[in-house]
């Protein structure tokens, strides 16, 4: 397809679908980053490069891989993956960090490579995979609801403006109720900006150094954490809403920018889910064949981001949190409603896709693993169950 042909996918709506997924997911995760850094041992300046490479890499990988294959693949940080190096990092030299992403991102390529993860995910129903991503957002849903008792002023205002603006304007309910945040929190002085100004950080290179405990304690459940509560939801997201996701490819050109970016502090990139689903919705654009330019969209965005480092951050903190929340659950509805509608639509995996949605809901982390990958796991129990044979009374 010519890059003409592209450019006429493109939409307001898209470009807007994909800011709130960039807002989204930098403000719900990025303290998580500084958190890890930290624990590392890196300096200010360090940190300021690793969010560059982070912002670059991301932005590279979901602007080529979106317009590559023609679908909204938008990818991320691993935020479970971060949490985890936050609490295991502390007094491992820096050196080692870098190892540990080294060996953790090799792990994953060869998975991609070889095909294993793409055999295991093939074998998951839509309805489970559906269930999991419902299950994953309403979170994200309820908080829309929540903040009404924190700024019931803000939060009302733009749910008022979203069910008016997607009755009479539908295409632009997420934008005109971003319009109504923004004038509500100027109104009551909710936004404030910082006086520092906007900065390129310089990623620094860090030699790595390998240590075979290091290797085994941290690397070794930083790979299982990040397949299991990264990217085994990311595909599936994508997988739920309908588009056949190549996931080999996927996770080997995802994990092979991570390797490169390693000894940069770019950790991890993976196959986004909850930012993704933003992308994914009715909202980015009408046609589901055309909502791949809002994951390009956001790649771009992200691009920015990576351009500034940290800088970028104060341009999102300056915003009032339920602000933030509001918008991400109206511009989710679509999306959580979709998922429920394809999780409970087929009768014969209603029980284990109920089973799905309920424990991912619950937010439970067992094992340092999230509550996606138990969610799913026991849905296919569940479904297995229901394999089995049943013994028949003979009729006398």
């Amino acid at each position: 397809m010519s890059a003409r042909a592209r450019l006429s996918d493109l939409s307001l709506s898209a470009v807007i679908a994909g800011f709130i997924a960039v807002l989204v997911g930098y403000t719900s995760t990025a303290a998580i980053i500084f958190q890890a850094a930290a624990a590392a041992g890196a300096s200010p300046a360090q940190l300021g490069g690793w969010l560059t490479m982070l912002g670059l890499g991301i932005g590279i990988t979901s602007l080529g891989l979106s317009l590559c294959y023609k679908m909204p693949i938008l990818t991320a940080w691993s935020t479970p993956g971060a949490a985890l190096l936050a609490t295991s990092l502390p007094g491992t030299p820096l050196a080692e960090a870098i190892g540990v992403f080294i060996f953790a991102s090799g792990l994953i390529l060869l998975c991609g490579v070889t095909g294993l993860f793409a055999r295991l995910i093939a074998h998951i129903p839509q309805s489970i995979a559906a269930a999991m991503l419902a299950g994953i957002l309403l979170r994200f849903g309820l908080a829309a609801f929540v903040s009404l008792q924190s700024q019931f002023t803000l939060t009302f205002a733009m749910c008022l403006c979203f069910l008016l603006a997607h009755r009479l304007l539908p295409r632009f309910a997420v934008l005109l109720a971003l319009a109504a945040g923004l004038a509500v929190a100027a109104w009551q002085g909710d936004i404030t900006m910082g006086a520092q100004p906007l900065h390129i950080a310089t990623p620094q290179w860090i030699t790595p150094r390998f240590n075979f405990t290091s290797l085994m304690g941290i690397a070794l459940p930083f790979f299982i954490v990040t397949m299991a509560s990264q990217n085994a939801p990311g595909v599936a997201t994508l997988q739920a809403a309908g588009y056949p996701a190549p996931v080999s490819p996927l996770i080997a050109w995802t994990a092979l920018a991570s390797l490169v970016l390693a000894p940069f502090g770019g950790f991890s990139i993976c196959i986004a889910a909850i930012s993704a689903a933003v992308c994914l919705s009715p909202e980015a654009h009408p046609d589901p064949a055309r909502r791949y330019m809002a994951a390009a969209a956001a790649g771009g965005f992200y691009l920015l981001t990576g351009l500034f480092g940290g800088s970028i951050g104060q341009l999102f903190s300056a915003l009032p949190a339920p602000l933030i929340h509001t918008l991400a659950g109206l511009a989710l509805l679509g999306t959580i409603a979709g998922s429920l509608h394809r999780a409970l639509h087929n009768e014969e995996h209603r029980d284990a896709a109920i089973i799905t949605f309920l424990v991912t809901a619950s937010g439970i982390t067992l094992l340092g693993i999230g509550a996606a990958f138990w969610g799913l796991m026991a849905g296919i129990a569940v479904w297995g169950i229901q394999l089995l044979p049943t013994r028949r009374r003979r009729s006398v």
